[in-house]
């Protein structure tokens, strides 16, 4: 043992057994004895407080031979953080966190760290939003490259995205305008299919763009999926949905955030809101599933609506 074990966050396991059930319980038992093995074997020590995400926890270290400050990073199991380390090895920290170590079969990583300089952590914390997108979007342009075999190609899923919109509307009541449904599955069928092979981050949102030394700004938590980099304009809209629910012309401010996207992601416009209006509706159904609370879905089907 290399000392005290670690700490998991109450919220967190709190979170992950409400999820996941006896299988999560299980898995949080195991993460100390499981950090413990990894920072031998990674020849690393913590140096600060656990921090975690939805599905994973984050371990300050620092690695033993050289001092320098990296983070180990175990996320539960789960079908969507599968492809997590390929992304990080095909960008060779460019543009994001580089990766020092991956053990696949235990969901686990040693990262670059970063979010540690002074001033704005992450992209949450820069004031000026139109700033902030138009970081996200150029990182969006820099991530997006051509990728290799064997990460999963959205344009694969096309038929289960149409089947999916289609059974949550009729489930759930048909909660949505039928205009706006219509819209998200005419975009599945249309845009869909018309995917570049292109590597893309997959969640690129506020909190998931760090500032940094080594680069001004760097992603992490990429899904690693491959297809259409206007994919990603949907989490820039719902970050700070307050301020254009409050705007005197709602959607013209949603069309706007989008223009700066995907100007600076150097994708096409309308491409950007076909996605985040079939997006939002899926968003819509979830949240509606899933107990989403009832602002956060009520302001996603207004979105939903006034970008069809």
């Amino acid at each position: 043992m290399i000392g005290t074990p670690i700490e998991v966050p109450e919220g967190f396991a709190l979170s992950t057994v409400q999820r996941e059930g006896e299988r999560g319980r299980a898995w949080l038992a195991t993460l100390p004895e499981l950090a413990d093995e990894l920072f031998e074997r990674w020849d690393c020590e913590p140096t600060d407080a656990v921090t975690h995400g939805q599905v994973g926890i984050v371990v300050p270290v620092r690695r033993r031979y050289d001092s320098a400050p990296a983070v180990l990073k175990i996320s539960f199991p789960h079908p969507g953080n599968v492809y997590e380390p390929d992304a990080f090895a095909v960008w060779s920290g460019r543009g994001a966190v580089r990766l020092y170590e991956r053990d696949d079969a235990r969901f686990a990583m040693l990262l670059e760290r970063a979010g540690t300089g002074p001033g704005a952590d992450s992209l949450a914390d820069v004031e000026d939003t139109d700033e902030a997108v138009t970081v996200a979007g150029r990182l969006a342009r820099r991530l997006a490259v051509p990728a290799p075999a064997g990460l999963p190609r959205m344009s694969s899923l096309v038929a289960e995205w149409e089947c999916e919109l289609r059974d949550e509307d009729r489930e759930l009541g048909s909660p949505l305008p039928a205009r706006a449904v219509a819209a998200a599955i005419g975009t599945v069928r249309e845009l869909g299919m018309d995917q570049p092979d292109t590597l893309i981050h997959g969640d690129l949102h506020f909190t998931n763009v760090l500032r940094s030394q080594r680069e001004p700004w760097l992603a992490i938590d990429p899904k690693g999926y491959v297809g259409d980099p206007a994919y990603d304009s949907i989490t820039l809209l719902r970050t700070r949905f307050e301020s254009l629910l409050t705007a005197p012309d709602p959607r013209a401010a949603a069309l706007r955030r989008l223009a700066v996207f995907a100007d600076a992601a150097e994708v096409d416009r309308d491409r950007a809101r076909r996605w985040a209006q079939a997006r939002a509706v899926t968003a819509a159904h979830w949240g509606l599933r899933h107990g989403d609370p009832a602002w956060v879905v009520k302001a996603t089907e207004a979105l939903a609506d006034a970008l069809t």
